[in-house]
């Protein structure tokens, strides 16, 4: 766990990982890749955007900060591409976000929160918020020994058994892509993942979380069924304010679980 800002670097020494455990979690980072998923929780937590970045200033990444229910939290959107002008979604700004925040930010826990694409197979419905169990990835196919397993990506996330029973949310595995459509060869690899929700971002801010050894946990609101009838840009779009506003919710709910208590206690 990446120390709090509040205990200096030199007590790591003095403290083991069972102590620093049992405080309670302080610093809250979450990474949302769209502005439509980001605004309602800048608005319910009362953020303000950062007047001056703690990043490069050649990013376009933008950070909300505020303090609500006595947790510091930082909100991170990876921001509109300066090219084209569309959110910066994917694992390339996610995975940079996420260690740029782990490196300027020091929290004790991540929540990467967002849209998914849920599968009507495993029981996803539109609307439906997942807590995530573990990422994988879909799309690094790898055909070699050893490599095979290293493309896949298969992260844990942090378990959360008090967290699920207190709020009653469904619970499912994650794979995630850099592709919103599926092709057959995704399709495959998401099977063998056993995924009930894929994404686009969830995998990578797995893989950098765990670099960091620092907690992360992922709640993903489904607004298309990929294995269903209908285009899935059409209905990604069609659903993505109302089901923004559900994962906002779920995002308020669980932070508020949170409050005032230590990692261990979710």
């Amino acid at each position: 766990m990446v120390l709090p800002k509040e205990i200096p670097s030199s007590a790591e020494n003095d403290m083991d990982s069972q102590t620093l455990s049992k405080l309670p979690i302080s610093s809250i980072l979450i990474i949302i890749a769209m502005q439509t998923e980001a605004l309602p929780l800048v608005e319910k937590f009362q953020l303000s955007e950062d007047q001056k970045s703690v990043f490069p200033k050649e990013v376009p990444w933008v950070r909300y900060h505020g303090t609500y229910r006595n947790l510091q939290i930082n909100l991170i959107w990876p921001g509109k591409d300066s090219a084209l002008g569309v959110d910066s979604v994917g694992t390339i700004s996610a995975s940079l976000v996420t260690y740029a925040s782990i490196q300027a930010l020091h929290p004790d826990l991540i929540i990467n929160a967002g849209t998914a694409g849920g599968f009507k197979a495993k029981g996803a419905s539109i609307g439906d918020v997942f807590l995530v169990s573990e990422c994988a990835f879909h799309d690094r196919r790898i055909p070699i020994p050893v490599f095979d397993l290293y493309g896949v990506g298969l992260k844990q996330a942090w378990k959360t058994p008090n967290l699920h029973k207190e709020l009653d949310l469904k619970v499912g595995k994650l794979s995630t892509g850099d592709s919103l459509d599926m092709s057959a060869q995704d399709e495959a690899s998401i099977v063998a993942n056993d995924a009930t929700v894929k994404d686009m971002e969830g995998a990578a801010v797995a893989y950098v979380a765990d670099i960091f050894k620092v907690p992360a946990i992922f709640l993903k609101a489904v607004t298309d069924i990929v294995d269903g009838e209908k285009p899935t840009a059409e209905e990604f779009l069609q659903n993505l304010a109302t089901v923004s506003a559900a994962l906002d919710q779920a995002v308020t709910r669980v932070v508020d679980f949170i409050s005032g208590k230590c990692i261990h206690e979710l």
